[in-house]
């Protein structure tokens, strides 16, 4: 049903929820994974434009993606990781489909309707501007143990 699931990673704890969660469906369909992180600091909005050197956020980022990967390949998955650049939303959605995806997973971390304002959601402009089916895992749900522990 899902041949490629594009995983939002966000190098944070809501990662310990979502990826059980999203390595448990791709074993059982057989699905591959790509999973991407958006660097969105000044560098990296700012990379190609102003001809920048990769900021230490990015490197860390980067390190992350390829653990996260790592440890999937470790249990069998197929998984391929990118380092995305600039507007989170926008990536995403960009990334989702330059690379026929047809599920993107996601993390909610609950924000009311004020967060939510200030803030913005990922979530939300993903949904309204995207065809392909979105699975939201709430932060810290579910009975899945944290990934790597």
């Amino acid at each position: 049903m899902y041949r490629k699931i594009l995983v939002a990673l966000e190098n944070g704890k809501a990662d310990d929820t979502l990826v059980p969660h999203i390595a448990e469906l791709a074993r059982r369909l057989g699905s591959e994974l790509l999973l991407v992180h958006v660097a969105d600091g000044f560098a990296a909005r700012n990379f190609d434009q102003l001809k920048l050197a990769e900021s230490a956020e990015m490197k860390a980022d980067r390190a992350y993606l390829d653990g996260v990967a790592e440890r999937l390949r470790g249990g069998g998955a197929t998984v391929a990781a990118e380092l995305l650049l600039g507007n989170p939303p926008t990536e995403i959605l960009k990334t989702a489909e330059a690379r026929d995806c047809d599920l993107i997973a996601m993390t909610s971390h609950g924000h009311k309707l004020i967060g939510d304002f200030f803030l913005g959601s990922t979530i939300e402009k993903v949904r309204h501007n995207t065809q392909i089916p979105i699975l939201v895992v709430r932060s810290g749900s579910g009975t899945v143990p944290p990934f790597g522990g």
